[in-house]
This record gives C-alpha cells, sequence and structure tokens, in this order.
C-alpha cells in the first residue's frame, strides 16, 4: 500500500475504491456479467420509456409509475456501473472527494425514490381493484404529478444528511474503501471518529424507507386480496392477480437483497468482505436489470407494442 494512503490527513482528496477485495485477479472475468447486466438494464428502460412515450393507450398512472422507475433504474446504474466498470478493466480506483459524496447522495437518494414509486404503484393497483370506477377520478395526472413529486422530496431529502455527515468526519486512517461505490456505511467506517449519528441514522432511514414502505405495500396487497377473492369466478380471480403479478415480482427483486445489504452492512462483520460487495452490487444492479424484463414480459401492451414494433420494422 502506498505512503499516501498511510498518511494522517482530516480531508482526503481522493478516495480509493478496491473493487472487491480478496478477488482483484478475477476482475476482467467478473465483469463480464456485470458490463452484460448493465447494458440490458439501459436498454430495457430506455425501451419502457420509448414505448410508453409513443404509445398513447399507455397514458395511464400505471405506466406513469413505470416511466418513473425506469428513470430511477437508470440514474442508479448509470451512477454506479461506470466507474466500477473503470476499475475492473483500468484499474481506475482513485475517485475524488466530492464525486464520492455525489455518488453517494445518488445511490441512497435514488434508493429511496424507487421504493417510493413501488408504494405509489400499490397504491395504483388497490385502487384500481378495489375502486375500479373511481379509479380515473382519484388517480388523475395533476395527482400522479403531485404523487411523484412527494417521492422525488421525500428519497432527496432524506439522503442530503449522508454527505453532510460523511464530510465532517475526520479520515486520518486511511482513504481506502474496501468497495466498488462510495455506499454510506463503507465510506464512514474509515473516519477515526465516532460515528454513530451516521450508523444511527442510516438505520432511521432504512425503518422510514424500507420498513414503512414495506408495511404500505402489505396493507394495500391485504385488501386487494381481499377484494381478489370476492370475486365470483375462479378465472376473474386469476386474471385479476395477474394484473398485479409484473409488479410483486419487481418488490422481491428490490427489497430483498436492499434489506439483505442494509443489515449486512452493519451486522454482518464476519462475513467475508467480497460477500458484502457483490451483494450490495447485487442489490443495485438486479432490480434495474429485472423491471423492464419483468415488465416487457408481463405486461400484454407493452409485449405486443414491442411486437408490432419489431414486425413492422422487419417488413
Amino acid at each position: 500500500m502506498s505512503d499516501s494512503n498511510i498518511t494522517d490527513f482530516t480531508n482526503p482528496s481522493t478516495f480509493i475504491l478496491l473493487g472487491i477485495p480478496g478477488l482483484e485477479a478475477a476482475h476482467v472475468w467478473i465483469s463480464i456479467p456485470f458490463c452484460t447486466m448493465y447494458i440490458i438494464a439501459i436498454l430495457g428502460n430506455f425501451t419502457i420509456l420509448f414505448i410508453v412515450k409513443t404509445e398513447s393507450s399507455l397514458h395511464v398512472p400505471m405506466y406513469y409509475f413505470l416511466c418513473m422507475l425506469a428513470i430511477t433504474d437508470l440514474v442508479l446504474s448509470m451512477s454506479t456501473l461506470p466507474k466500477m466498470l473503470s476499475i475492473f478493466w483500468f484499474n481506475s480506483r482513485e475517485i475524488n472527494f466530492s464525486a464520492c459524496l455525489t455518488q453517494l447522495y445518488f445511490i441512497h437518494s435514488f434508493s429511496g425514490m424507487e421504493s417510493g414509486i413501488f408504494v405509489a404503484m400499490a397504491v395504483d393497483r388497490y385502487v384500481a381493484i378495489c375502486n375500479p370506477l373511481r379509479h380515473s377520478t382519484i388517480l388523475t395526472n395533476p395527482m400522479v404529478a403531485k404523487i411523484g413529486l412527494a417521492i422525488l422530496l421525500r428519497g432527496g431529502m432524506l439522503a442530503l444528511p449522508y454527505p453532510f455527515l460523511v464530510r465532517r468526519w475526520p479520515y486520518c486512517r486511511t482513504n481506502v474503501i474496501p468497495h466498488t461505490h462510495c455506499e454510506h456505511m463503507a465510506v464512514v467506517k474509515l473516519a477515526c471518529a465516532d460515528i454513530r449519528v451516521s450508523s444511527y441514522y442510516g438505520l432511521f432511514v432504512l425503518l422510514c424507507v424500507l420498513c414503512l414502505d414495506v408495511f404500505f405495500i402489505t396493507v394495500s396487497y391485504i385488501q386487494i386480496l381481499r377484494a381478489i377473492f370476492r370475486l365470483p369466478t375462479k378465472d376473474a380471480r386469476i386474471k385479476t392477480f395477474e394484473t398485479c403479478f409484473s409488479h410483486l415480482c419487481a418488490i422481491l427483486a428490490f427489497y430483498i437483497p436492499g434489506l439483505f445489504s442494509s443489515l449486512m452492512s452493519r451486522f454482518g462483520q464476519n462475513m467475508a468482505v467480497h460477500f458484502h460487495v457483490l451483494i450490495g452490487n447485487v442489490y443495485l444492479l438486479v432490480s434495474p436489470l429485472l423491471n423492464p424484463i419483468i415488465y416487457g414480459v408481463r405486461t400484454k401492451q407493452i409485449r405486443n407494442r414491442l411486437l408490432h414494433f419489431f414486425t413492422h420494422k422487419g417488413t
């Protein structure tokens, strides 16, 4: 390790991202699936945006929320993958202190926004199934815009203290981050100070965002299931439940890795570092990858529009 990494300092100009500690020799090989996932995520989410924009029949709340989800996934992917791939391919490990704080803010704010979008989509499914006649009057375009603004403000405001807390700590031991990106707890653990404020605030955000949002989603789906089971025929129940299946798959793809990664960063001290890093990357990459695939395959309108586009282009 170079002397610059062990010299006393309080305000490092740069951090050093190690990538995946212990697996440096395999970085090039690891980059292949990560790069593939990145390309699919970018193409898939841009395709969702393109289809919804060009197909007027999809200009309804469900697909507006899907567009918000696609934009959030694009920002999350672009905030982490380019730097990660530069580490894997070119050994470009340095990241400016301000750039690190910016990346940290974008990761945590847009993760919170994605969680809020899933709540909004659950509410949309609840209104569509439990109050179908009032759906168009409740979820009007101005209401959807207000919900989107509330999600944006909540995610941005809750993540705002993260970079300020990171900036206030002295870093007198090392500036080497054993991660592929500037994750909040991975950075503050380098501080030579009492970081309980950062840790407690991180837990507070975890409870406010993940736990509270999961609670609201669960309540919405309890009401949805009650409405489904009251339907007169089995075919009607199956058909109605299928309208929620894509949303449920996307929720599981986002919350399970996210909760596992957050808990591991605080309580999984006995686990290998490379396992921590891999789980953290899975959390940020799997959801942007799977969301367009799930909705593209499971949503009839999007699937038909894609088939029409390719067959018309071929003709």
